[in-house]
Protein backbone atom coordinates (compact mmCIF):
# COMPACT_ATOMS: atom_id res chain seq x y z
CA UNK A 1 0.00 0.00 0.00
CA UNK A 2 2.30 2.50 1.21
CA UNK A 3 5.42 1.18 -1.29
CA UNK A 4 7.54 3.27 -2.63
CA UNK A 5 8.16 3.35 -6.82
CA UNK A 6 11.25 3.09 -8.47
CA UNK A 7 11.71 5.97 -10.69
CA UNK A 8 13.00 5.11 -14.19
CA UNK A 9 14.65 7.27 -16.00
CA UNK A 10 13.56 7.92 -18.98
CA UNK A 11 15.70 6.94 -22.36
CA UNK A 12 17.74 9.15 -23.65
CA UNK A 13 17.11 9.98 -27.19
CA UNK A 14 20.79 10.34 -28.54
CA UNK A 15 21.42 9.35 -31.71
CA UNK A 16 25.33 8.69 -32.75
CA UNK A 17 26.79 11.47 -35.24
CA UNK A 18 26.82 9.91 -38.71
CA UNK A 19 30.41 9.78 -39.52
CA UNK A 20 31.51 11.36 -43.04
CA UNK A 21 31.89 8.29 -45.93
CA UNK A 22 34.75 8.22 -47.78
CA UNK A 23 34.63 5.90 -50.88
CA UNK A 24 37.34 3.41 -51.52
CA UNK A 25 38.69 3.61 -54.65
CA UNK A 26 40.80 0.57 -56.37
CA UNK A 27 43.90 2.55 -55.62
CA UNK A 28 46.14 1.54 -52.98
CA UNK A 29 46.51 3.69 -49.63
CA UNK A 30 49.23 6.33 -50.02
CA UNK A 31 51.82 5.97 -46.77
CA UNK A 32 52.59 9.85 -46.02
CA UNK A 33 56.23 9.59 -44.59
CA UNK A 34 56.82 11.49 -41.72
CA UNK A 35 58.62 14.48 -41.98
CA UNK A 36 62.73 14.71 -41.93
CA UNK A 37 64.52 14.97 -38.80
CA UNK A 38 66.57 17.95 -38.65
CA UNK A 39 70.44 17.01 -38.65
CA UNK A 40 71.93 17.68 -35.18
CA UNK A 41 74.74 20.47 -35.39
CA UNK A 42 78.17 18.96 -35.12
CA UNK A 43 80.24 20.48 -32.55
CA UNK A 44 83.88 20.44 -32.38
CA UNK A 45 84.84 22.14 -28.82
CA UNK A 46 87.88 24.25 -27.47
CA UNK A 47 91.22 22.50 -27.39
CA UNK A 48 90.91 20.64 -30.71
CA UNK A 49 93.53 21.42 -33.51
CA UNK A 50 92.31 20.56 -36.94
CA UNK A 51 94.92 20.57 -39.91
CA UNK A 52 92.44 19.68 -43.10
CA UNK A 53 89.29 20.81 -44.76
CA UNK A 54 85.80 19.70 -43.23
CA UNK A 55 83.28 19.11 -46.38
CA UNK A 56 79.66 18.10 -45.51
CA UNK A 57 76.48 19.51 -46.38
CA UNK A 58 75.72 20.08 -42.30
CA UNK A 59 75.19 22.50 -39.69
CA UNK A 60 78.41 22.82 -38.08
CA UNK A 61 79.95 24.85 -34.73
CA UNK A 62 82.79 25.18 -34.45
CA UNK A 63 85.03 26.63 -31.29
CA UNK A 64 88.99 25.15 -32.10
CA UNK A 65 91.35 26.08 -34.17
CA UNK A 66 90.92 24.77 -37.88
CA UNK A 67 94.13 24.87 -40.40
CA UNK A 68 92.52 24.17 -43.85
CA UNK A 69 88.88 25.33 -45.75
CA UNK A 70 85.59 24.85 -44.40
CA UNK A 71 82.53 24.25 -46.71
CA UNK A 72 79.79 22.87 -45.05
CA UNK A 73 75.56 23.79 -45.08
CA UNK A 74 75.21 26.44 -42.30
CA UNK A 75 78.82 27.18 -39.91
CA UNK A 76 78.95 28.76 -36.21
CA UNK A 77 82.18 30.31 -35.53
CA UNK A 78 82.02 29.98 -31.92
CA UNK A 79 84.12 32.73 -29.76
CA UNK A 80 86.96 30.48 -29.00
CA UNK A 81 87.46 29.54 -32.62
CA UNK A 82 90.47 30.32 -35.13
CA UNK A 83 90.39 29.40 -38.85
CA UNK A 84 92.37 29.76 -41.40
CA UNK A 85 91.26 29.23 -44.63
CA UNK A 86 88.72 29.92 -47.00
CA UNK A 87 85.46 29.11 -45.47
CA UNK A 88 82.31 28.99 -47.44
CA UNK A 89 78.51 28.37 -46.37
CA UNK A 90 75.06 28.91 -46.70
CA UNK A 91 74.64 30.88 -43.61
CA UNK A 92 77.89 32.10 -41.32
CA UNK A 93 77.79 33.02 -38.19
CA UNK A 94 81.49 34.20 -36.44
CA UNK A 95 81.75 35.37 -32.94
CA UNK A 96 86.01 34.13 -33.34
CA UNK A 97 88.42 34.83 -35.90
CA UNK A 98 88.93 33.63 -39.64
CA UNK A 99 92.00 34.30 -41.41
CA UNK A 100 91.22 33.84 -45.16
CA UNK A 101 87.98 34.28 -47.58
CA UNK A 102 84.40 34.30 -46.48
CA UNK A 103 81.52 33.06 -48.43
CA UNK A 104 77.90 33.20 -48.01
CA UNK A 105 74.33 33.66 -49.18
CA UNK A 106 73.94 35.50 -44.96
CA UNK A 107 77.14 36.40 -42.96
CA UNK A 108 76.81 37.92 -39.52
CA UNK A 109 79.60 39.06 -37.29
CA UNK A 110 78.84 39.38 -33.88
CA UNK A 111 81.02 41.89 -31.76
CA UNK A 112 83.67 39.66 -30.64
CA UNK A 113 83.99 38.63 -34.15
CA UNK A 114 87.36 39.41 -36.33
CA UNK A 115 87.43 38.62 -40.28
CA UNK A 116 90.87 39.26 -42.12
CA UNK A 117 90.18 38.07 -45.88
CA UNK A 118 87.20 39.21 -48.64
CA UNK A 119 83.43 38.44 -47.61
CA UNK A 120 81.35 37.57 -50.92
CA UNK A 121 77.39 37.34 -49.76
CA UNK A 122 74.27 38.47 -50.39
CA UNK A 123 73.20 39.53 -46.70
CA UNK A 124 76.18 41.40 -44.27
CA UNK A 125 75.46 42.09 -40.89
CA UNK A 126 77.47 43.26 -38.32
CA UNK A 127 76.95 44.22 -34.62
CA UNK A 128 79.31 47.11 -33.08
CA UNK A 129 82.76 45.70 -31.88
CA UNK A 130 83.15 43.57 -34.91
CA UNK A 131 86.74 44.19 -36.52
CA UNK A 132 86.68 43.22 -40.70
CA UNK A 133 89.58 44.15 -42.49
CA UNK A 134 89.13 43.19 -46.15
CA UNK A 135 86.47 43.80 -48.84
CA UNK A 136 82.59 42.85 -49.07
CA UNK A 137 81.81 41.82 -52.14
CA UNK A 138 77.73 41.42 -53.26
CA UNK A 139 77.07 38.13 -55.20
CA UNK A 140 76.68 39.02 -58.72
CA UNK A 141 73.34 37.35 -60.50
CA UNK A 142 73.77 36.31 -63.82
CA UNK A 143 71.93 38.25 -66.22
CA UNK A 144 69.14 36.94 -67.04
CA UNK A 145 68.43 35.92 -70.63
CA UNK A 146 65.60 37.85 -72.99
CA UNK A 147 62.94 35.35 -73.43
CA UNK A 148 61.98 36.40 -76.47
CA UNK A 149 64.77 35.65 -79.38
CA UNK A 150 64.99 39.12 -81.18
CA UNK A 151 65.68 39.00 -85.03
CA UNK A 152 68.93 40.53 -85.65
CA UNK A 153 67.78 41.88 -89.61
CA UNK A 154 71.45 42.36 -90.92
CA UNK A 155 72.76 39.00 -90.19
CA UNK A 156 69.32 37.57 -92.01
CA UNK A 157 69.90 39.83 -95.19
CA UNK A 158 72.72 38.24 -95.80
CA UNK A 159 71.77 34.33 -95.23
CA UNK A 160 73.37 34.17 -92.33
CA UNK A 161 72.02 33.82 -88.59
CA UNK A 162 73.51 36.08 -85.91
CA UNK A 163 75.88 34.25 -84.10
CA UNK A 164 74.23 33.36 -80.40
CA UNK A 165 75.59 34.93 -77.13
CA UNK A 166 77.57 33.45 -74.76
CA UNK A 167 76.26 32.72 -71.14
CA UNK A 168 78.32 34.53 -68.89
CA UNK A 169 79.37 32.31 -66.06
CA UNK A 170 80.45 34.06 -62.61
CA UNK A 171 83.98 33.04 -61.22
CA UNK A 172 83.84 30.98 -58.42
CA UNK A 173 83.61 34.23 -55.28
CA UNK A 174 80.28 35.02 -56.98
CA UNK A 175 78.96 31.58 -57.36
CA UNK A 176 76.18 31.22 -54.29
CA UNK A 177 76.79 28.27 -52.67
CA UNK A 178 74.07 26.30 -53.56
CA UNK A 179 75.44 25.71 -57.05
CA UNK A 180 79.12 24.91 -55.67
CA UNK A 181 79.95 21.50 -56.33
CA UNK A 182 80.80 19.79 -53.18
Amino acid sequence: MFAKKKETAAPLALTPLEQPRVQQTAAAPVAVAPPPRPKPASLFGQGLTIRGDIVGDVEVHLDCVVLGDVKVGKLIVGPNARIEGTVVSQAMEIHGLVIGAVTAQSVRLYGTARVDGDITHEQLAMEPGAEFQGRSLKFRRPAQPPTHPQAHPQGQANGHAAPAAQPVTPSASQTPYSQIAH
